[in-house]
């Protein structure tokens, strides 16, 4: 299968442009004949934990619709980064369109304590199948949780894929901690960075892939928007700058 980690420099707060933005990263991905894409962390806002409590949406937000025709018309499935509302607070959740399926929403249950003042813990679940291959996804801190991984590693992760929002403070911790990730348990490791500012700071992309030895097999810079789109039978990448 065809996997595809995309770069965008979300537009605070705006969730309709960032939208449209998204768009245009999943046509490529299509006309790649990618099966899935995935955007960086709460990619629909940019991530603001100070407001996400006012960017918060439901899941049937009807600005998503877009997402699942695009699913069902070209048989891909869609993940994207928005803050979901609950009765408990507030998640940080991944919202994945499948072809012809109801939609589903992983949402972050591992939390840094600079987060947990503004979302609450969610419940994820630890795959997703497409095509017979089991997806095991990670929001950001996530992937520093032992524990998350090996939970994905019991349920027989075929690929672990990683939806981050990283700084220039945490980028090299994280590309260091996912490559171990891809050595230790034998499966490509893919991670979705955003650039741009975020929360006062600058994201700095760096959108990655390792393969099963946990080797780089590809890295966008720091700057521009662009995508990777990793194919798993030869663990061969195909990436492009965007803008």
């Amino acid at each position: 299968m065809k996997i595809c980690v995309a770069q965008t420099k979300p537009i605070k707060g705006n969730i309709q442009l960032n939208i449209e933005n998204h768009v245009k990263f999943i046509e490529h991905a299509v006309s790649n004949k990618a099966d899935l894409v995935v955007f960086s962390e709460l990619s629909l806002t940019c991530y603001e934990p100070t407001i996400a409590n006012e960017l918060a949406i439901d899941k049937n937000d009807n600005r998503l619709d877009v997402f699942q025709k695009i699913s069902n018309a070209n048989r891909i499935t869609i993940g994207v980064g928005v803050p979901t509302k609950s009765n408990n607070g507030i998640y940080i959740s991944m919202i994945l369109f499948q072809p012809q399926k109801e939609k589903t929403v992983y949402s972050k249950k591992y939390l840094h304590s600079d987060e947990e003042p503004y979302f609450v813990s969610g419940e994820n679940f630890p795959i997703l199948k497409i095509n017979d291959t089991n997806i095991a996804f990670a929001i950001c801190y996530e992937i520093s949780v032992n524990k998350h991984i090996e939970e994905a590693n019991k349920s027989r992760a075929d690929i672990y894929i990683a939806s981050v929002a990283k700084f220039e403070s945490g980028i090299d911790k994280s590309i260091e901690r996912l490559s171990e990730i891809a050595k230790n348990y034998f499966i490509p490791v893919l991670m979705s960075n955003c650039v741009g500012e975020c929360d006062g700071q600058n994201c700095v992309g760096k959108t990655s892939v390792w393969n099963s030895q946990g080797q780089l097999v590809d890295q966008l810079n720091n700057s521009n928007e662009g995508l990777i789109i990793f194919d798993t039978d030869s663990e061969i990448c195909l990436s492009k700058i965007l803008n």
